[in-house]
């Protein structure tokens, strides 16, 4: 059995925190968010992308070991907003597709990446969200992030285009196929039930039984 923990992976603007929320609020999942705001060097990565991609990644990556660290000190069902897998498999490599991370510099971050591994568990479950390109724009110019403004659509693309061949070798857990540019599981009884009698097997149930749930 995988570690007891939940991890949301997506695109950015698949909708992966207003799930987190959602889930938190249904099952009392204990919400384990990336560290967007915290990264010193975020702003001025999306100014130049060249100069700061691999200072960029590498803080995400030693970010996100901590969190893995932390799972166990948790009560209740840990829920991880992007996982190590993605740092790695879609935007580092991305960025070193587009030569804003060089040879050398994308090969110790594997180095690195593939040494933590070794000390991460996978997840329970994997919920993982997409959608269309378009919605994914539409999405991240509505939410109005100021370092987010220079985001280009092919580089979006890209992502998309990267995040479909991961998903479709990844086999290291059961996983949730989340289509939120069709399903609507805040408005629709039917979509929000059967995404919560797919996840239901994995959440602690101990900590759910006195939340609503459908």
């Amino acid at each position: 059995m995988s570690a007891g923990y939940i991890a949301l992976a997506g695109n950015m603007g698949s909708g992966k925190t207003s799930l987190a929320r959602f889930l938190h609020k249904k099952f009392g999942l204990v919400p384990l968010l990336e560290a967007q705001d915290e990264n010193p060097y975020l702003a001025d990565f999306y100014a130049d992308m060249k100069r700061w991609a691999f200072h960029s990644q590498v803080f995400f990556l030693v970010r996100k070991v901590r969190h893995y660290g932390n799972l166990a000190g948790v009560e209740g069902t840990p829920m991880l907003d992007r996982t190590v897998y993605e740092d790695a498999e879609i935007f580092a490599k991305a960025l070193h597709q587009q030569g804003f991370i060089s040879k050398r510099d994308y090969s110790l971050y594997r180095e690195l990446y593939d040494d933590a591994l070794r000390h991460i568990p996978p997840p329970a479950v994997l919920i993982y969200c997409h959608c269309p390109l378009s919605a994914l724009m539409d999405r991240i110019a509505r939410r109005g992030r100021s370092y987010e403004g220079g985001v280009s659509r092919d580089y979006v693309a890209r992502l998309n285009r990267l995040y479909a061949s991961w998903r479709g070798h990844y086999d290291l857990s059961p996983v949730i196929d989340l289509p939120t540019g069709e399903m609507d599981y805040i408005e629709d009884f039917f979509h929000r039930h059967e995404l919560l009698e797919q996840l239901r097997p994995f959440v602690n149930s101990e900590k759910r039984q006195n939340r609503h749930e459908a």
